[in-house]
């Protein structure tokens, strides 16, 4: 009989926990969201690197006779953490070599340089900077949580493709000034101005699919039902996007073709039929990406690429792939 009553709390136990794991799961599940507010609205955006990122050696210089490299990242001194240029200043001493850590992909290394003398002090021969800067545009916005992601792509160095190592950020509010209109040969690009003044929230997050974060209030539309790639088809959809001031317009464009499993954030090929956009524009431009895609009234996806031979061409990633890469809906 007492073995019988420990099979039975056994089987109990078990079940409780087989309960338990259940509910995760559909907890887990139920974390992806069925309706965003789409955005298009464009943001500045200004990114804090992990230390200093190199962005030129100068010829001859000890730095690059160590073996430094564009696009490394800066991370110590000496076992001393930089994060701007005047704290890597602080560590150059006359004769003194100094041991420097930096980040090159996925891996580091240690480099011991020996600073040189010049008539305004010691270097290491390096230009650096310690933030990244730019424009973009806001793609979605939850109500429930806050959360919002940009760009439908990370953020890469100079040379790169990988996003850069960053220790967070923050969207600005920004207006758009003008644009170069995009050419065969030439993309085009916004150009805008910022308020650094006035931060819209903050980036948690840069990844491939990506930039994630939060913003204090949503934009000025209603939430949409958010589609799974198997519910986007070629044909007509429109895009959100801020292409003067700061005004959001709905454009009109054609999903020409979708590809399945793509892995790059180039899961469909997009044309701009709009002659308005295409007369301020000339199709897509920088500063476009993550403009929201919104097909049948469902939010498919965002811009991420342009063609540079066929401007009124580019690449958009699916919203499904977009949202995986969210911490908030893994």
């Amino acid at each position: 009989a007492c073995g019988m009553k420990q099979h039975l709390l056994a089987l109990r136990r078990a079940g409780a926990a087989f309960f338990l794991t259940l509910s995760l799961c559909i907890s887990a599940f139920a974390a992806e969201p069925d309706y965003l507010v789409p955005g298009g609205e464009t943001a500045g955006i200004r990114l804090s690197t992990e230390g200093l990122l190199v962005t030129k050696l100068d010829d001859g210089s000890p730095a690059k006779k160590a073996g430094l490299r564009v696009c490394d990242t800066i991370l110590s001194i000496d076992g001393q953490r930089v994060f701007t240029a005047k704290d890597a200043c602080g560590h150059l001493s006359p004769g003194k070599g100094v041991r420097v850590c930096v980040r090159r992909g996925e891996k580091t290394a240690e480099f011991f340089i020996t600073p040189e003398k010049t008539s305004t002090g010691y270097r290491l021969g390096v230009s650096v900077r310690d933030n990244i800067s730019g424009i973009g545009t806001i793609t979605f916005y939850d109500p429930e949580t806050g959360v919002c992601g940009a760009l439908g792509h990370g953020v890469a160095g100079l040379t790169g493709t990988q996003p850069v190592k960053t220790t967070g950020g923050v969207f600005v509010s920004s207006r758009v000034t003008d644009v170069k209109k995009g050419v065969r040969g030439t993309p085009g690009e916004l150009h805008g101005s910022f308020d650094v003044t006035n931060v819209l929230g903050s980036i948690r997050q840069n990844e491939t699919h990506g930039i994630f974060g939060t913003l204090k209030a949503s934009p000025d539309r209603e939430a949409v039902k958010v589609a799974d790639a198997s519910d986007v088809h070629t044909g007509p959809a429109v895009i959100l996007a801020n292409v003067e001031g700061t005004q959001v317009q709905e454009y009109c464009v054609r999903i020409d073709k979708i590809y399945e499993n793509a892995q790059t954030g180039r899961d469909l090929l997009v044309t701009v039929t709009d002659e308005r956009l295409l007369s301020i524009t000339g199709g897509i431009v920088q500063g476009m990406s993550g403009s929201p895609i919104l097909q049948n009234g469902k939010l498919v996806g965002a811009l991420t690429h342009v063609l540079v031979n066929r401007p009124a061409q580019g690449y958009g990633i699916f919203i499904s792939n977009m949202l995986s890469q969210c911490d908030t809906y893994k």
